[in-house]
């Protein structure tokens, strides 16, 4: 791929061509950010976090990353940095994961109770 970059910037000549580059430079820029998003592990737990908060990562990292990011920043779902004023009754946010609502898909027929509680726990204290 740097190979045809390089020749398209290049030309045939070995003179810059110009019109190249600004979508090379797109093309480069639209990688380093799919690279950034999909990069990473979600955030770790705190030392000595009991077991709840640990599966709350774990079904974080397979079942929520792809839509709201490694780090709950958002994606093609929204952010969940600030779940705990997005949602002040637990309850609540429990419910949309367990139901879905708009965009958000249904898990309560993939995820447990206890997976869906933990999960909501991982996202309201670590994220």
């Amino acid at each position: 791929m740097t190979l045809s970059i390089v020749g398209a910037l290049m030309g045939s000549h070995r003179r810059p061509n110009i019109r190249a580059v600004p979508a090379a430079v797109a093309g480069l820029a639209a990688g380093v950010l799919l690279l950034g998003a999909c990069a990473g592990e979600a955030p770790a737990v705190p030392d000595g976090a009991d077991a709840q908060l640990v599966e709350g990562r774990q079904v974080w990292s397979s079942a929520c990353t792809h839509c709201h990011g490694t780090s709950g920043g958002g994606g093609r779902g929204p952010s969940l940095r600030a779940s705990v004023e997005r949602f002040p009754d637990v309850a609540v946010q429990i419910a949309v994961v367990r139901d879905g609502r708009d965009g958000m898909p249904s898990f309560g027929g993939s995820l447990t109770d206890v997976q869906i509680e933990a999960v909501v726990r991982y996202v309201r204290e670590v994220l």
